[in-house]
């Protein structure tokens, strides 16, 4: 029988986890927020960099901000991955917690987990994987692209459940990947209605100049372990369905 749990229920979950343990959370999202910030300070200044660059009148027009402009997107492009795995990391910490409500969390070590030999070669594939057939989906029209974001939303989460079922083989990318658009199959809605119900707490988050975010992320993170975790109870409850 089904029993999806709706929006209310899913954060309710979450703050009925985080109760007397709200540090915990904050501490194990404290470092993509820092490199958030890091990131954002990197990119002002880059920014700043080339409006202030002077103009050689001497040189051809327009200015050539060819270099500056690779190296700055390079060094995006890398936080942004390392960003991914470290977010990737924790949401698995955060999925463990959820189903072993006492699990201790060791905030740096289950950051960075995923940069283990367990897990880091294939979150990185689905990474790539996942950015080309997006980016191929926007080329269309930018709604599909959006639409197949989040059909593959739910692979690093289906290939850490079949890393704990499987016999040291390791799961394939792809299987995952088409594995989480079989699972999102009629919630890609429910899911995005999810993610909009935060934009509130973000704003007011921005009000309080970013700080309101060491509260929201672990919050948002959290909740959408959970929504993953309902999913794939209901999805593999039917038993015509393989389980992991």
């Amino acid at each position: 029988m089904e029993n999806y749990k709706r929006r209310a229920e899913l954060k309710q979950e979450v703050k009925d986890l985080f109760r007397g343990r709200w540090k915990d959370a904050v501490l194990l999202n404290l470092v993509p927020t820092i490199l958030t910030v890091i990131v954002g300070i990197i990119g002002i200044i880059a920014v700043i960099g080339i409006m202030n660059q002077p103009m050689d009148v001497s040189s051809s027009y327009p200015p050539n901000y060819d270099s500056s402009y690779s190296d700055n997107t390079g060094t995006s492009t890398g936080s942004g991955i390392i960003a991914a795995l470290i977010t990737t990391g924790i949401s698995f910490t955060f999925l463990d917690w959820l189903r072993k409500p006492e699990l201790r969390i060791q905030p740096f070590k289950n950051a960075f987990q995923v940069f283990s030999k367990k897990y880091f070669l294939r979150v990185v594939l689905i990474y790539i994987i996942v950015s080309i057939f997006t980016f191929l989906w926007t080329l269309l029209f930018i709604i599909p692209g959006i639409i197949k974001g989040y059909s593959y939303s739910q692979a690093y989460f289906i290939y850490k459940d079949r890393m704990e079922h499987s016999e040291g083989e390791k799961p394939s990318a792809l299987d995952c990947i088409t594995e989480s658009r079989r699972l999102m199959d009629g919630h890609k809605w429910e899911y995005f209605i999810l993610q909009l119900s935060f934009i509130g707490w973000g704003l007011l988050s921005l009000l309080t100049l970013g700080i309101g975010f060491l509260w929201l992320n672990p919050y948002m993170n959290a909740t959408y372990a959970a929504f993953y975790d309902n999913l794939s109870q209901n999805y593999y409850a039917n038993d015509e369905i393989e389980v992991f």
